[in-house]
């Protein structure tokens, strides 16, 4: 808030290093202090927060949000909680019976970056200038989004583009020349007419978090408007999973090039994506080819996951070590989702170079994936002869070696018709 307007008492529990102020009824005053994903939570004061003490701050930002010369405004306001945006203060109001207690929290930005400052490779930033045109900004709470999201609005507004934003609230710190639009404000019909119309050359959608924000993302960018949207997610392939069964499988490249996860206020990873026809990973036969999209590291290259359709199933698969630590934890044990299917019964044969795992003529032309525990391991079409054959000199074959040697079995579970 500017010098001349410092009156309001919230300000008084902020101090430089204040991320945000957190005040409830008949609880000491709480601040977060640092910076973004190295932060402290620690006690303004001893003295716990009264009720009138509240309410009349509560009074005191109204009042001062609906003056004139006052660059600020009301996002939402409902019978229990208010939301708003006062200079570069976001105040969020609640009150019983929707809260147990009068709360107010108050969030600022401590830090407004320039792109140049995250010290991004040579070939990202050509990437974001040129090709760059579907891009998720990913990252757990608070752990610097929006301030990217900021800067990259900046940079793109100082390469002569039209920048526009889609947010609520609207809480981004941004140059004048960058016109805002609320999503509180107007529907999303309103709001994918005025950008078509209005024709940006980027929009700034700050944050998806419900399935009409992410059709909205994916029809505008099918439209041609270059998109960055801001999404929470605890790792850079769930921002990418979060479109899974809202768009089109073969569609989601074309809706997302770029996904830049952030971590503790820097640019932690890069993903890329692009569709190619081949036998998926995890696959057998060579008759299974289909269109495939594959997720690979920017900076790298390095092929991460695959995403493909089998059956009715859509699955995320890592192609590597660090990849599925990232998509299963440390132990790269995914949790079990809920199957569709039926487990089969079936005989080993073991060959002398291969694994025959027969099912028996009648199962023949099925679809079955294979799970050794929770984790998925394959999936595949049953041969004519009842079989399916896994040669030993491959991954999959030391992995059935050693699941034998540990006294484990490979579950198949045939696809529900």
């Amino acid at each position: 808030i500017e010098e001349g307007k410092r009156t309001l008492r919230i300000i008084d529990f902020f101090d430089e290093d204040t991320l945000s102020v957190h005040l409830k009824e008949g609880i000491r005053p709480m601040a977060k202090k640092g910076t973004p994903g190295n932060w402290r939570f620690e006690p303004i004061r001893e003295e716990p927060m009264t009720r009138e003490e509240l309410e009349f701050m509560i009074r005191e930002i109204i009042e001062e949000v609906r003056r004139p010369d006052v660059r600020g405004f009301i996002e939402i306001e409902r019978p229990s909680s208010t939301i708003i945006q006062l200079e570069d203060l976001r105040i969020v109001i609640t009150k019983p019976p929707f809260s147990d207690a009068i709360e107010i929290t108050a969030v600022r930005p401590v830090r407004r970056l320039k792109l140049e400052e995250y010290n991004l490779p040579e070939r990202l930033i050509n990437r974001l200038k040129y090709r760059a045109e579907g891009i998720l900004i990913a990252g757990p709470p608070g752990h610097g989004k929006t301030t990217f999201a900021q800067a990259l609005a900046e940079f793109y507004k100082n390469l002569g583009k039209i920048v526009k934003t889609i947010e609520a609230p609207r809480d981004m710190v941004l140059p004048k020349e960058i016109t805002r639009y609320s999503k509180t404000f107007g529907t999303s019909n309103e709001i994918h007419d005025i950008l078509l119309l209005s024709r940006p050359d980027y929009t700034i959608f700050d944050e998806m978090r419900n399935p009409e924000d992410f059709q909205l993302f994916s029809d505008l960018r099918l439209a041609g408007v270059g998109m960055v949207g801001v999404i929470h997610a605890t790792t850079a392939v769930d921002a990418i999973q979060r479109f899974i069964g809202k768009v089109e499988l073969g569609m989601i490249p074309s809706i997302i090039d770029t996904v830049i996860f952030m971590h503790k206020g820097e640019v932690n990873r890069v993903l890329a994506l692009k569709t190619t026809v081949k036998v998926p990973h995890g696959l057998q036969s060579e008759d299974l080819a289909r269109p495939v999209v594959v997720i690979y590291d920017f900076i790298t290259g390095k092929p991460m996951f695959e995403i493909y359709t089998f059956g009715e199933r859509t699955f995320v698969v890592p192609i590597s070590r660090e990849a599925a630590r990232e998509l299963y934890g440390p132990e790269e044990e995914p949790v079990e989702e809920a199957r569709k299917g039926v487990a089969l019964p079936y005989v080993i044969h073991v060959r002398k170079k291969s694994y025959i795992f027969d099912f028996g003529r009648g199962k023949a032309g099925k679809t079955v994936t294979a799970y050794l525990g929770s984790r998925f391991l394959f999936a595949d079409i049953i041969s004519k002869s009842g079989t399916i054959k896994i040669e030993k000199r491959s991954k999959l074959g030391r992995i059935v070696k050693d699941a034998m040697s540990q006294g484990q079995r490979l579950v198949f579970y045939e696809e529900e018709e």
